[in-house]
């Protein structure tokens, strides 16, 4: 099992579009993936799930992976979370 904290950093956060980015960028690996925010841990693969944390411009969430590209995916979703979803 691996996390990384990032830094959400687009205008709109994670909401509806970019979301679904994050989701379907998550959703390519076969890892688990998970994204906390405060004391709510949610599954990074449900669109729900992520629009549940309210997660806006500049907070700063845990990704957990656990898997066998757990590294790579964290790496892959540290990266489009970094282009403000411009990926």
């Amino acid at each position: 099992m691996v996390t990384r904290d990032v830094t959400i950093r687009n205008n709109v956060g994670l909401h509806a579009r970019p979301a679904t980015f994050f989701i379907q960028r998550a959703n390519s690996y076969k890892a688990s993936i998970w994204v906390e925010k405060d004391d709510r841990r949610v599954n990074a693969k449900s669109l729900l799930g992520v629009l549940s944390l309210g997660v806006v411009k500049d907070m700063t969430v845990t990704l957990i992976a656990d898997g066998p590209d757990e590294e790579n995916a964290l790496e892959g979703l540290a990266e489009l979370i970094d282009s403000a979803f411009e990926d």
